[in-house]
């Protein structure tokens, strides 16, 4: 399934605009792909605060392409010019909305629901969850035949990365639309089938859990156990990584992947990490978390 070519009839809707809900880390870094590979891209956040900071992190994410002669600096002036800031959801209106909220199904029902109002039958409404199931999440949408699952990877515009979910009610031509804008973008799009933590969190799950099982058993400090991870290969520790992810968010999908799987102990939620969300320590974002950030 992983490998299979969507069909040359996929592409049924021209997508030339796309809205992004949600201007946190992976909703400003999608919103980079977009208007660096040409789209025209409505970021919709409630609180302005961070739609200033997201549009502080676009400029300086393009900026480095062109430090690194993989842009030009017309084409940065050109790529800022197709981002549209809103506070105002009746304004994101596009081919393609893709989610980037808080991984709670509640959550994203409601504003798919109010985006299926404001949008035409034909507008995709497609989830970066990277754990929630796409069939309950479309199953009270209006047209839940376009509801899709584009799960990017942190941060996206380094990592290639693509899932594409299908869930029992998406249309095949959506997800094959969704493909081909994966490809578009410049990335590596790959179909998942609808199930818990879809392919990467599934297998990548233990990566955190274990990590957090050993802390919380102390048979080594955290940054003993991110620093010999880090010495057979890996690039960052399971410390560091959910420090960039998010705290909350790891959370979130460890908690939801633990419940999908029917409370098995393999995937239960660490009490260390429910501590640190408690207390509003979610990593980079808040300038702590398993570590300290100036």
């Amino acid at each position: 399934m992983a490998n299979e070519q969507p069909t040359s009839s996929a592409l049924q809707t021209a997508i030339r605009t796309i809205g992004i809900v949600g201007a946190g880390t992976m909703g400003l870094g999608i919103a980079q792909v977009c208007v660096q590979h040409g789209f025209v891209t409505v970021l919709f956040d409630i609180n302005e605060e961070m739609l200033k900071k997201a549009q502080l992190a676009i400029t300086a994410g393009l900026g480095k392409l062109v430090e690194k002669g993989r842009l030009t600096a017309p084409e940065q002036e050109a790529a800022l010019a197709r981002l549209r800031l809103t506070t105002d959801l009746s304004t994101v209106q596009a081919e393609l909305i893709i989610e980037a909220v808080v991984e709670k199904l509640s959550v994203k029902h409601q504003l798919f629901r109010e985006l299926a109002v404001l949008n035409g039958p034909t507008t995709i409404l497609a989830s970066n969850t990277s754990s929630l199931p796409i069939t309950r999440l479309a199953a009270p949408i209006q047209h839940p035949e376009r509801v899709v699952g584009m799960h990017f990877f942190n941060p996206a515009p380094l990592m290639p990365l693509v899932e594409i979910i299908k869930g029992a009610t998406t249309s095949a031509a959506v997800a094959d639309t969704v493909y081909q804008l994966a490809l578009q973008l410049g990335k590596t799009p790959v179909y998942a089938a609808d199930a818990p933590g879809f392919i990467v969190n599934r297998v990548a799950r233990h990566f955190y859990v274990e990590g957090l099982k050993i802390a919380e058993e102390q048979v080594a400090p955290l940054e003993v156990i991110d620093e010999l991870l880090e010495a057979t290969g890996f690039r960052m520790g399971p410390f560091r990584l959910m420090d960039l992810i998010g705290v909350d968010t790891n959370f979130s999908v460890t908690s939801a992947m633990y419940e999908a799987f029917h409370y098995d102990a393999k995937f239960r939620p660490s009490r260390i990490q429910q501590q640190k969300v408690d207390a509003g320590h979610h990593g980079r974002k808040t300038g702590k978390g398993f570590y300290e950030y100036s």
